[in-house]
């Protein structure tokens, strides 16, 4: 993985983000990569993959929505795309639009391209997509721009009380 640092869990993180702190916490292994992160690319996911080396459909990104007016947390391959419908059903909504931004970012507590599904500000419904489970681990955003918190599925689903289903499309 070039471009890269890579660090096992530690008991003490200092300096950890929210998403390392909960994972931590939780007693759950995880491996964290940085990389350095151009401000100009288009798509922070599929950077992270490229600059990690790993499979875009094992590195998921965490999007934010709105179902039904609640917010509602989505995590999909970054090779993908968010499927707004599959969403709304998986959380017994009718109707899903990308929420905005800023309201994203005061939410979770994170900044747009390094919002976390883990550590979140206030805990949001979270579903994340059915196909993390076809990989041993997946890689998620740790909390910044230019870190991946790289875990197995089932913990993600742990740390984030989420469901799995198909919400992706492509």
């Amino acid at each position: 993985m070039a471009n890269t640092k890579k660090n096992q869990q530690q008991k003490k993180q200092p300096g950890g983000t929210p998403a390392t702190v909960a994972a931590t916490r939780a007693g759950v292994a995880f491996t964290v990569y940085s990389y350095e992160h151009d401000p100009a690319a288009a798509s922070y996911g599929e950077e992270a993959a490229r600059a990690l080396g790993i499979d875009p459909a094992q590195v998921f990104k965490t999007l934010v929505a709105e179902v039904d007016g609640a917010l509602t947390v989505a995590v999909v391959p970054v090779s993908g795309s968010l499927d707004l419908k599959a969403l709304a059903a998986a959380v017994g909504g009718k109707r899903a639009t990308l929420a905005d931004p800023a309201l994203a970012e005061r939410t979770t507590g994170y900044v747009r391209g390094g919002i976390s599904p883990i550590g979140q500000r206030k805990r949001l419904a979270t579903v994340i997509d059915a196909s993390a489970g076809e990989h041993a681990t997946v890689c998620v955003s740790a909390g910044r721009r230019g870190l991946e918190i790289e875990l197995a599925p089932a913990d993600l689903v742990t740390l984030t009380e989420a469901v799995l289903a198909r919400v992706s499309r492509g």
